[in-house]
């Protein structure tokens, strides 16, 4: 039997934390936290906000004071599993770690010898650390020699990752560190819930309104975001581009335009002008109900004002027209010049606690560490070098996240290996991610919990926890920080990065995974980025710790790192950034005589991605339990429905009943539900997988569905 790469460790006493100091693990904020002892639970822990890192110092939010519960929770998998039969009957078997690799390694041979190497696929999480996402690339690449690798970031970022690099030629999150919210007397908060999805960064935006900010918020629904804003737009989803385009008709036609900045800084402004003429606040009012009035002040006050930020998120970007959507917000900053100044500038709010750093380094279909391209032959020639490989060894682009379980209805891919997702609950249309599942041939997923994922699985490894893992991440702002370990995975199990490069050595290709240490990944990687986009090869553990977070680029050890981007120049040959006419577009599934309303799926602030981590935190989980439907009274009267009524919801691929919230806080012909939930409470039945022809992100927030009062 093969000897272990990773032996067992030597456990330290229980309860005893090796470390006190760590990061939350939900949202892209990633504030910092501690654990102190405490008999107020019973893992004898418990967690407090620590003002140890320079965002949101000295705050938690209600998911990040409840971070420990499910680490500890009963229900973790502590030993590998597998599949008693072949009919995966729910039904698992204890085995040993050797046993495990051995059998999993035997098969992915077996399958590419009959297959061929791209046979076997690798499903990551925007959740993982650099290093993991890292060698996850690495190990698809190198170990399986296979070109299929995606990940859950693609149905979070992939959008605003097309947009900022068409118009920027770069994509980070935020141009902009957090800091500098407060000096901005402009705020545009599109498609974005920041007060329940990021709520630690509240405390900025309230800054920066004390400071006398004017802050706009543009969302379908009335949120806890939108009660802090000064003016709120209740867009139907789908008019985003016209929305924008009758702004900039606007700043246009009254040249409130920043010309100098146009002219020396962009390229493509001409094209805008005329593109805008048609999309007057007259014409817009009738299209979407928006007042031309309101629509004109917007457009004044935020091309007038000294500086301004513009952040979006999901709700504009999770479309077919996602990107393009997108690209018109980022024309409202550079028509204005407010961008690469102090107090101005434009992000794309990250989801995940790690989507930035986990898009960087090699998860994409498409990309290599660094965020260089696969598909350019300097980029392969500088990573294979770093690799130890043949560029000619490197396999070239695969496909996006939804479209990995096409290919295996297909048949082009038989296997895959599942790491830090839950899938089935988190794609559109899951029935087809249902399929694929059943269909493939080796399932193998490593996670904390038996997800409705794992329920497919041949095979389950147990996952290693936020705490467990050191390692760094990158924060929405493109902030890079070290997060220690504090406690041992259970049962000394190993840990995520020792499990990939364990089944590397099994595939006989470990000569290319031989690391000491997760120090030793990071300094990998960073060789691996040098020169890319996204250059981390200045940054080191040692600076992190000392330095509490670089931001990227950070080129050489003396570099001190880029908070602000864009002062100087955009990432173009030429150094500028490239303005796009947008002209608005139909979503994949207009709504019709059949299917008049529009379904739009979201978060809560108390449950996070798939609820594998916080359906099983109870104080979490008792204030959400199951999902409520939000609508507004107009459609409940339409259809006769009345409080404490359920509501059948019905698109194009089925149906699904659901408890009611009725609210006149929702766009009349807009329909609300949370996606936290499996099986059938798994809205993501019932949404729609049409994907963007670029980002190739699926179309979650424009779902055309007829509904029906249950009686």
């Amino acid at each position: 039997m093969p000897t272990m790469l990773f032996k067992k460790k030597k456990k330290t006493q229980k309860n005893q934390p090796v470390s006190n100091q760590s990061h939350c693990c939900y949202c892209s904020m990633q504030c910092s936290l501690q654990l102190v002892p405490s008999d107020k639970h019973e893992s004898g822990l418990v967690v407090k906000p620590s003002p140890d890192f320079p965002v949101a110092t000295g705050r938690l939010c209600q998911k990040g004071l409840n971070s420990l519960d499910h680490v500890v929770h009963p229900s973790r998998i502590k030993e590998p599993l597998v599949r008693v039969d072949q009919d995966r009957n729910n039904k698992w078997s204890n085995t040993s770690w050797n046993t495990a690799f051995d059998q999993i390694s035997d098969k992915i041979k077996e399958l590419q010898t009959t297959y061929g190497k791209d046979a076997v696929s690798v499903f990551g999480g925007g959740s993982l650390t650099n290093e993991v996402s890292y060698l996850l690339g690495k190990f698809t690449r190198v170990a399986l020699q296979s070109k299929y690798i995606d990940y859950n970031g693609r149905y979070c970022m992939s959008s605003a990752a097309a947009a900022g690099n068409k118009a920027f030629g770069v994509d980070r999150g935020l141009t902009l560190p957090l800091s500098e919210l407060e000096n901005a007397k402009y705020i545009i908060l599109a498609g974005t819930n920041i007060a329940e999805c990021q709520p630690t960064m509240m405390p900025y935006l309230m800054a920066a309104k004390k400071k006398g900010a004017v802050i706009v918020t543009i969302d379908p629904r009335n949120t806890k975001t939108s009660k802090l804003a000064d003016i709120h737009v209740r867009l139907q989803p789908g008019f985003d581009a016209m929305f924008v385009n009758s702004l900039l008709n606007v700043i246009v036609n009254e040249k409130l335009y920043d010309e100098k900045f146009i002219k020396d800084r962009t390229n493509g402004f001409s094209e805008l002008v005329e593109t805008v003429q048609p999309f007057t606040p007259d014409y817009v009012e009738e299209m979407t109900g928006i007042l031309a009035p309101k629509i004109r002040t917007i457009a004044r006050g935020f091309a007038k004002a000294k500086t301004g930020i513009v952040f979006t998120a999901r709700g504009l970007e999770q479309q077919v027209n996602g990107v393009e959507n997108t690209l018109n917000y980022i024309n409202l900053c550079l028509t204005t010049g407010k961008i690469g100044k102090p107090g101005s500038g434009f992000g794309a709010v990250t989801g995940q606690a790690n989507g930035q750093g986990g898009r960087e380094h090699g998860q994409k279909a498409d990309q290599l560490p660094g965020y260089r391209m696969l598909e350019n032959e300097s980029a392969r020639a500088h990573v294979s070098k770093v690799w130890g490989i043949s560029p000619d060894e490197l396999p070239k682009s695969g496909v996006s996240a939804f479209e990995l379980f096409e290919k295996i209805n297909a048949g082009d891919i038989k296997a895959m290996i599942v790491l830090g997702s839950n899938p089935i609950v988190s794609s559109p249309n899951n029935a087809v991610v249902e399929q694929a599942f059943k269909k493939l041939e080796l399932l193998v997923v490593v996670d904390l919990f038996e997800t409705e994922t794992a329920e497919y699985a041949d095979w389950l490894l147990p996952g290693s926890s936020f705490l467990e893992a050191e390692g760094t991440l990158t924060n929405l702002e493109g902030r890079v920080f070290h997060r220690g370990k504090v406690l041992d995975t259970p049962n000394e199990n190993l840990l995520d990065y020792e499990i990939i490069c364990e089944l590397a050595e099994r595939l006989g290709r470990g000569q290319y995974f031989q690391y000491e240490s997760i120090e030793d990944v990071f300094n990998e990687l960073a060789k691996a980025s040098a020169g890319g986009k996204a250059d981390y090869s200045g940054i080191t553990y040692k600076r992190l710790k000392e330095e509490k977070g670089l931001f990227w680029p950070c080129p050489d050890p003396e570099h001190p790192g880029t908070p602000k981007m864009f002062t100087k120049e955009f990432y173009h040959e030429d150094g500028k950034a490239k303005i796009f006419a947008i002209k608005p577009e139909k979503p994949a599934e207009p709504i019709d005589s059949e299917y008049p309303y529009i379904l739009t799926t979201g978060r809560l602030g108390n449950h996070y991605l798939s609820g594998a981590q916080t359906r099983r935190t109870e104080n979490l989980n008792k204030k959400s339990p199951i999902p409520v439907a939000e609508i507004h009274p107009w459609l409940a009267k339409k259809v006769g429905l009345i409080p404490n009524q359920k509501m059948k919801i019905t698109s194009r691929r089925g149906s699904l009943e659901f408890h009611v919230k009725i609210t006149e806080g929702i766009q009349p012909k807009t329909i609300f539900v949370p996606f936290h939930w499996g099986k059938e409470l798994a809205i993501n039945q019932l949404t729609n997988d049409a994907l963007a022809p670029i980002s190739r992100m699926p179309e979650f927030k424009i779902c055309a569905v007829k509904v029906k009062a249950i009686k």
